[in-house]
């Protein structure tokens, strides 16, 4: 088995050709990664723009107290031929050009109607309310980057722009396949108790699209060498990566790591890192295709997936992937459960008074079948194989899944 470290470096050291881009309509390129930079063509508002209703004047003119009122300006309306001269006003509404002349709109509030004229009751500064040419944005500036991830905001911007529909990048396809003839499909009855539900597919579903993947529900097969052939070659003509779950231990029955090497031919970058939980895990590689072969216990395949499955597909959407790692103080102490190994144990994550904190309050101590361990505001106490036990007040490293 290889350090944590070392299997960080060989992860790193694949090369991974980013997918293929689409041209996505843009009610549907939310949580998308965009692959082109969207760039303003003009300026936004392009000229001189009302904030708020009132009117429109000359700024200097309000120490006359009182200006005629010679015209209206609708939001919408051609400005053309519209002009304010001294002692005169026009009224003028939100989002309405300002008319030739004006450099000053003073709301409606600050003045009282009288006749045909406006009677000023509390002056505005000279340029008040006025939205200067390319407020929001200017011609050629970049407004939403390459590689952003499209939000509400992103969403708001590009139509501001009429950008119909954006390039995004493709999903990555990752299939997800549970191995174990202990295994049950959701919905699937059981005949004795020795059988368990099949989480692991969703659990490991609701990440990819979280992160931006597709996911292929390969369903779950049984501890068969020829059945697991069978479902992984399906399994790699329908994906860019391949994640197993189970299998990948040393126990007579445990054949994916086996037909990864001898059925598949794949070239395998590490098997087995100093790790808890899962240190049996494999990373793989078949021409531009990757295998990851997780352990069968949620816990476990839930953190090997974020660890090892998620820079692979970030790398293949153009991105990259940072563990998201925080210092916190830790209020209760952990006995560390090896001596030689990485470990990842959760816990409970909260942020107070500026400062990270954690504790293991309702956390189940046990095997890394816990999945329950992962509810809340989570996250993963990271502790380095030289490390020991940490006590009550200590500064540690923590991996943020909020």
């Amino acid at each position: 088995m290889i350090d944590f470290e070392e299997s960080m470096e060989k992860l790193n050291s694949l090369i991974v050709e980013a997918v293929g881009v689409e041209k996505v309509y843009l009610p549907n390129a939310q949580g998308r990664v965009l692959a082109e930079n969207i760039v303003a063509q003009e300026n936004s508002p392009e000229y001189p723009t009302s904030a708020m209703d009132g009117y429109a004047i000359i700024g200097s003119d309000q120490s006359l107290g009182r200006l005629e009122i010679i015209e209206e300006n609708p939001a919408g309306s051609d400005t053309e031929g519209l002009r304010v001269v001294p002692g005169t006003a026009i009224k003028t509404f939100t989002g309405a050009l300002m008319p030739e002349g004006a450099d000053t709109l003073i709301p409606i509030e600050n003045v009282t109607v009288e006749g045909g004229a406006i009677r000023i009751d509390e002056p505005v500064p000279e340029g008040f309310s006025v939205r200067p040419v390319g407020e929001n944005f200017k011609r050629g500036e970049v407004l939403v980057k390459k590689g952003s991830t499209i939000g509400f905001a992103e969403v708001g911007v590009m139509a501001s722009l009429n950008v119909v529909a954006p390039l995004v990048v493709q999903k990555p396809k990752v299939a997800i396949l549970a191995t174990g003839s202990e295994v049950l499909e959701l919905g699937e009855c059981s005949d004795n108790p020795a059988q368990i539900r099949s989480s692991n597919n969703y659990t490991l579903e609701a990440l990819v699209k979280q992160h931006g993947g597709e996911p292929v529900q390969m369903g779950s097969v049984h501890d068969e060498r020829a059945a697991i052939t069978f479902a992984m070659k399906e399994a790699l003509r329908s994906a860019d990566i391949v994640v197993t779950t189970g299998g990948v231990s040393v126990g007579d029955y445990d054949f994916v790591k086996d037909v990864i090497r001898d059925e598949l031919g794949c070239d395998v970058a590490f098997k087995g890192v100093l790790i808890k939980p899962g240190q049996h895990i494999m990373v793989a590689k078949r021409g531009n295709k990757f295998i990851v072969a997780l352990p069968g216990f949620a816990y476990s395949s839930t953190v090997t997936f974020i660890l090892y499955v998620l820079p692979i597909l970030y790398r293949l959407q153009g991105r990259e992937y940072t563990i998201p790692v925080v210092t916190a103080r830790i209020l209760d102490g952990y006995r560390k459960k090896t001596k030689n190994k990485t470990e990842f144990a959760a816990c409970n994550l909260w942020l107070e008074d500026g400062e990270y904190l954690c504790d293991f309050e309702g956390k189940r101590s046990g095997s890394s079948a816990i999945m329950t361990n992962m509810l809340g505001d989570v996250g993963l106490l990271w502790l380095n194989a030289d490390e020991g036990d940490k006590e009550a007040g200590d500064r540690v490293r923590v991996v943020s899944l909020k």
